[in-house]
């Protein structure tokens, strides 16, 4: 529906609940005079029942949960009592002509008795009844929903499905690699060919670990101490540990001195001692 026709909607609704409150507001004043109320009051009372109940409404779209229900209730209740004070003056003639005794809506005592219990006690219900209504509208939080898109419930849609489909699939069976190609006993030459070329009908295996990357190495980053032989580190051992005593030749202190791995440095220690207990036994002798 367009603009235009909310707006006629809405202004036939407007008049027709002004025209049924105006004829509600006849029975009421009439039955708010013969209640004992003067002029001003009789005029006001029809505002006090059908006012609540169009503040009742408002507050029954504008709430939800238990307060939306309590709204509900006393725009129910207000609506029954403007219906039963409407329906006693359709049965009593005299609230027409205002010639009904104060205090008198019905013969049987019992229903008037009830009657103007009821007719009193709704300005005192409104007042209750209105202010934690209005209570209520102020301090309701309405709850912000936002709004999804097409693109965005596929794009989860198609989440929760892959992610399902991913539980269900278990770890990668290791891959077995092919075995080497034997080298053939034809000398060099066919074992370099039998590595180069692999064999028909062989498939290299995939290796899920990453590659090193493979180049020379710079020359700055090569040792600058050429490779040493046994003799010569066994010289320089002797000359180094020559005042040393049998305390002081220790493996890691020829480690540091000759600046060797630890298995070289126990090697040299014990043959330095070797020779020193085969020269002691010699001076001995």
């Amino acid at each position: 529906m367009n603009r235009l026709g909310k707006g006629l909607l809405v202004a036939a609704l407007v008049g027709v609940v002004a025209m049924a409150f105006r004829v509600s507001w006849n029975a009421l004043r009439d039955v708010a005079t013969a209640t004992g109320a003067d002029s001003t009051a009789a005029t006001l009372y029809p505002f006090v029942v059908d006012g609540l109940m169009a503040l009742a409404l408002v507050a029954t779209l504008t709430l939800t949960g238990d307060s939306r229900r309590f709204a509900l209730r006393v725009l129910a209740a207000y609506t029954l009592a403007s219906l039963v004070l409407n329906y006693v003056h359709g049965l009593v003639p005299g609230l027409h002509d205002e010639v009904v005794d104060w205090g008198r809506l019905a013969d049987w005592d019992p229903a008037n008795w009830a009657l103007v219990l009821l007719a009193t006690s709704l300005p005192v219900g409104s007042i209750y009844f209105g202010s934690d209504l209005v209570a209520k509208v102020l301090h309701h939080r309405p709850i912000e929903h936002t709004p999804t898109t097409p693109n965005q419930d596929e794009t989860a849609e198609t989440y929760v499905n892959r992610s399902t489909a991913d539980l269900g699939e278990s770890a990668p069976a290791p891959i077995t690699p092919a075995p080497a190609p034997v080298a053939l006993a034809a000398g060099p030459v066919s074992l370099v060919k039998s590595i180069d070329r692999p064999p028909v009908g062989s498939v290299a295996a995939e290796s899920t670990r990453p590659r090193r990357a493979t180049g020379r190495v710079p020359a700055v980053a090569r040792s600058t101490r050429p490779n040493r032989t046994s003799e010569q580190l066994l010289t320089e051992a002797r000359e180094v540990a020559a005042d040393w005593s049998d305390r002081e030749l220790t493996a890691e202190g020829i480690r540091r001195a000759v600046r060797t791995s630890p298995a070289k440095a126990r090697v040299l220690r014990d043959t330095l001692r070797a020779e020193r207990a085969a020269g002691s036994g010699e001076a001995a002798a």
